[in-house]
């Protein structure tokens, strides 16, 4: 999933999910408010990934694993420190279990809460702004090539002071309906 710094309303939307094991495949509503199904199903691939016997259950600890392998822990600690968190799920987890530990991270992209822990996720340094480094950071996990320019331009439009984004900031550009 990537965040952004864009948003558009979303409702609760429903997606299926098979379920395994010997009642032969049965279907059943998966809902998660604030997600499209377009995003539950982004979360359905990557899932399906690690799922590489079909078995509708994955591995943590060969997740964790696997996400090492690729780096994760130094490119994106919190993706990495949510599959490191399942763990604690037990040797197994079906994909309501990751949908959930992906969701509870994030939270409610519409309260103010859910978008408190958007905006925490940007201020790893803990200062209580967003700043250049912050974005830079964000931008690189995300795979987006950003000049310093481009950078230093979209604090200047989001920051009121034009330097650093406050929570209140962040707010208002996630809850605005049109820019």
């Amino acid at each position: 999933l990537q965040l952004t710094m864009s948003r558009k309303p979303q409702a609760t939307t429903t997606a299926t999910s098979k379920t395994g094991g010997k009642t032969g495949g049965t279907k059943k509503p998966i809902e998660r408010p604030g997600l499209t199904e377009d995003e539950i199903e982004e979360i359905r691939e990557a899932f399906n990934l690690f799922d590489t016997d079909n078995s509708g259950s994955i591995d943590p600890k060969e997740l964790k694993a696997a996400m090492q392998s690729l780096g994760f822990e130094t490119k994106n600690p919190t993706i990495y420190q949510m599959i490191a968190d399942l763990e604690n799920e037990g040797p197994s987890i079906d994909f309501e279990t990751f949908l959930n530990a992906i969701t509870a991270k994030l939270g409610d992209k519409e309260t103010k809460p859910g978008i408190k822990k958007i905006f925490d996720l940007f201020d790893d340094d803990g200062t209580g702004t967003i700043n250049i480094n912050n974005l830079r950071r964000v931008a690189k996990e995300l795979g987006e090539t950003m000049t310093q320019d481009e950078l230093k331009e979209m604090l200047e439009r989001a920051a009121s002071n034009g330097d650093e984004i406050t929570f209140d900031d962040f707010y208002n550009i996630m809850t605005k309906k049109a820019f």
